[in-house]
């Protein structure tokens, strides 16, 4: 039986792995199948990426540059962008963007073209897994036809699909690709079974198995629309209680002491990263096929949306107080990065607070130590490379965007006109008589 065949290639490490995507998500997983003894090729349409990986030059944070080097060196890790090759592959793993278009509609084009572009080439006896963040159903009702139709072989008897949702946090220091649990849900039992073996091959944390693709699916929705929920929560109470004249901050620190029933979200200027701002809206898109309105997410959605606007306000008013104008302001924006210590700008919402400062008239400036420049709806936007206190005095207000560890806030504080600190990032300066938190 071609589950039995594909086990016994699993254990033995004969699995040819090809991982389509080289992102965030895709080139650290590309790297622990190499390490795990799997000969992996990794596509991507993007030359200058496959460029880099094949001369061993590393480009996303959590992966180990010397790991890399290595794999390369001694042939375990190649990259191409000919698709061609995806039939000397036994597994891949499909981990390209799912963003949302101008509509904050699902964007799945990169994961129909990618599954058109495999149907042309694979062959009998391959594991196919969807491993980027999308719509309940995707996977039976878009991926699996397609790889059908374009191949002629039939799912469940000539190959094995399911759905593993990626679970990347960027920075995170404990939980890697390595040790993070991992879901399957796979088209029939021999699937879920052969897939969850291939990744337990690979990885430390464990594999949970579940019924089908779309469980998996909507586990990986739930996820990140519970975060986004509680931190709209808390967004909601940090902007009624900067009309109450309560700290939020001291609210929640409070809180925190209840050795059950709480979990400590924070407020900030609104959501980044891909998975946590566009995960509702694949669901809540989804649900109004079944005539379905999720009331509650989507009240959480426009509460987080409209957090860059609010901060705006507030900075607004903070002028006002010393008798300034937003319109005309020097404003230096401390850190675009959507969390902290990173130098991933994805759906930052520091650069929508930017974008409605200059709308304003303000004259804007930001400083990032791990970001130089970014782009953003087509343009390339260059920051400070160094920041010191003469500069600092420059600015007429100062608005922390992200909380990153390597600026001297000691400094920005001793310099600074007035600070509005909508992350708390200056929570340990003593000194707070030109602090405004949000």
């Amino acid at each position: 039986m071609v589950k039995e065949k594909l086990l016994k290639k699993i254990k033995n490490k004969e699995i040819k792995v090809g991982v389509v995507g080289l992102g965030y998500v895709g080139l650290p997983l590309a790297v622990e199948k190499a390490k795990a003894g799997f000969k992996t090729i990794g596509f991507d349409v993007q030359e200058e990426k496959v460029k880099m990986v094949n001369d061993g030059h590393n480009y996303i944070g959590d992966v180990v540059d010397k790991d890399l080097k290595k794999l390369v060196g001694a042939g375990m890790l190649t990259a191409t962008t000919d698709f061609s090759f995806v039939k000397d592959v036994d597994f891949i793993a499909i981990c390209v963007p799912t963003p949302l278009d101008k509509h904050q509609q699902p964007d799945i084009s990169y994961v129909r073209a990618s599954t058109e572009a495999i149907s042309k080439y694979f062959t009998k006896e391959t594991i196919i897994v969807l491993e980027s963040t999308t719509y309940p159903g995707t996977t039976e009702e878009l991926v699996k036809p397609i790889l059908e139709q374009g191949s002629g072989l039939k799912c469940g008897e000539d190959f094995y699909l399911g759905f593993s949702p990626e679970r990347v946090d960027p920075g995170n220091l404990i939980y890697k690709t390595k040790n993070t649990p991992k879901v399957v849900g796979g088209v029939g039992k021999d699937a879920t079974e052969v897939i969850a073996a291939m990744y337990r091959a690979v990885l430390d944390g464990d594999v949970a198995e579940v019924s089908s693709p779309a469980v998996a699916e909507m586990e990986k929705i739930l996820e990140n629309t519970y975060r986004n929920i509680n931190i709209g929560l808390v967004n909601e109470l940090a902007m009624l209680c900067e009309r109450m004249g309560i700290s939020i901050w001291e609210v929640i620190d409070a809180a925190k002491t209840k050795p059950y029933g709480f979990q400590a979200f924070y407020p900030g200027p609104g959501l980044g990263g891909h998975c946590i701002p566009l995960d509702p809206y694949y669901l809540s898109w989804k649900a109004r096929e079944y005539g379905f309105h999720t009331s509650m997410i989507e009240s959480s959605m426009m509460i987080n949306d409209r957090m860059p606007e609010y901060c705006v306000d507030r900075a607004a008013k903070l002028l006002n107080r010393f008798e300034k104008s937003l319109k005309g302001a020097k404003i230096l924006v401390v850190g675009v990065a959507y969390k902290q210590d990173i130098d991933d700008y994805r759906e930052s919402p520091a650069l929508e607070v930017i974008e409605l400062l200059k709308a304003s008239g303000a004259e804007v400036s930001y400083y990032d130590p791990w970001i130089p420049k970014y782009r953003y709806h087509g343009k390339t936007v260059e920051g400070m490379t160094e920041i010191s206190p003469e500069q600092v005095e420059e600015y007429e207000l100062l608005i922390i965007t992200s909380a990153h560890s390597n600026v001297d806030y000691v400094m920005l504080q001793k310099h600074a006109k007035v600070i509005f600190d909508t992350k708390n990032a200056m929570k340990a300066i003593e000194n707070r008589e030109n602090i405004e938190v949000l």
